[in-house]
């Protein structure tokens, strides 16, 4: 017999990975010079924000699905505002990179994020340097030089775009602890939608209106009402679908899913684009980062279970040892969990999160935190 709790628990893992997937390669796709040819990345992030944060406000001030915090101007002047400025930037320079590099480099590129927040973390006097986590960074960090070293296609100015949107989406969740969490506010997916959409929209006006809106002008650019409609859909669909996710599993679970994701999307990305070709020392290269991203994962997860293990007898602990899975997942806390989480706040260092980049809006609250509190990015609308 078919346990359902556990089919179901499956079903939302597939359709996160499938949302997830999909987010990245129809954001290709429609920015590609070789497809759909919009090469307007702030546009294109943009309307995700304008869809996202429409939406949010039908369901929270129309229909009134979810109630809106106690939001004052102080706390939005000084938390929100600089949050959604840095959110806007991951998002820029993130789909800027789909013009110039392979969706799947871009992948392996990604694996740097638990190294720029870790950085970030430390520099911002958040977290402690240790030196397992420092060896795993730098392995890292080793693993992706090698991997680019290996790209055919490898453009720096693309290359330097990824990475400064990984930095700048770093240092969002830095500041979404130290801003928001140590505030007290909690955020759910809907509201952080509610009330950072809108705020990220406004920054990405002006670098539109200084970049864009002149190639508008003086360009014959195509604009299909539907296929920007459904790319809309799919990117906030997928952040309600890692809030099921969330629901449903643990910590643990979500990082592994992250992992096959990936793997996935770099074998994908070379069928769909052929010009994508993937060599072996760009393999290698993605396995030794892939094998210090896990490392970091499992000291995280570690670190997560000395802090939630109360000193106890042995039976004790080996009772509810086999409970931690579901324990984690209460732990995973979005910070913006408004575009793809549930309602809750964080208290876990900015190191311990990972972010999914390709969501409109992934707070950092509870899909981000995994030992005090992640899942992590990311994207946010449309990478």
């Amino acid at each position: 017999m078919i346990n359902k709790p556990l089919f179901l628990t499956y079903v939302y893992l597939f359709v996160y990975i499938l949302l997830s997937s999909g987010v990245i390669l129809y954001n290709k796709w429609v920015l590609s010079p070789k497809y759909f040819n919009f090469p307007l990345p702030i546009t294109l992030t943009m309307i995700h924000m304008a869809f996202s944060g429409a939406v949010a406000f039908f369901l929270v001030r129309v229909f009134k699905i979810v109630s809106p915090v106690k939001m004052t101007f102080e706390i939005y002047a000084t938390c929100v505002v600089p949050i959604s400025a840095f959110f806007a930037s991951s998002l820029w320079f993130g789909n800027t990179a789909y013009l110039h590099i392979s969706v799947a480099f871009i992948q392996m590129l990604k694996a740097l994020m638990p190294v720029a927040t870790f950085l970030m973390a430390v520099l911002c006097g958040i977290d402690k340097a240790r030196c397992d986590v420092f060896l795993n960074m730098l392995l890292v960090s080793v693993g992706v030089v090698i991997s680019s070293y290996g790209e055919i296609h490898f453009n720096t100015v693309g290359t330097v775009y990824q990475v400064t949107g990984i930095f700048a989406e770093a240092l969002r969740l830095v500041l979404t602890q130290v801003l928001l969490q140590k505030k007290g506010l909690t955020l759910n997916p809907i509201t952080s939608l509610y009330y950072i959409a809108p705020c990220s929209f406004v920054f990405l006006f002006v670098p539109w209106y200084l970049l864009e809106k002149p190639v508008m002008e003086v360009s014959q650019i195509q604009f299909n009402f539907w296929i920007f409609f459904s790319n809309a859909i799919c990117a906030l669909a997928l952040n309600f679908s890692i809030f099921l996710v969330i629901g449903r599993t643990g910590a643990v679970t979500i990082r592994v899913a992250g992992v096959l994701k990936d793997w996935i999307l770099i074998a994908l990305s070379t069928v769909i684009f052929p010009e994508s070709t993937i060599t072996g020392l760009n393999i290698i290269g993605y396995a030794i980062a892939l094998c210090g991203v896990v490392m970091y994962n499992y000291i995280k997860v570690r670190d997560v279970r000395a802090s939630q293990l109360p000193v106890e007898t042995i039976p004790d602990r080996i009772t509810k040892d086999w409970k931690f899975e579901k324990k984690s997942s209460d732990i995973y806390v979005p910070d913006n969990i408004d575009e793809n989480e549930g309602s809750s706040g964080g208290n876990g260092t900015a190191s311990d999160m990972k972010i999914d980049e390709e969501t409109p809006l992934i707070s950092s609250s509870r899909l981000s935190h995994i030992g005090r509190t992640q899942l992590t990015n990311q994207y946010a609308t449309g990478k």
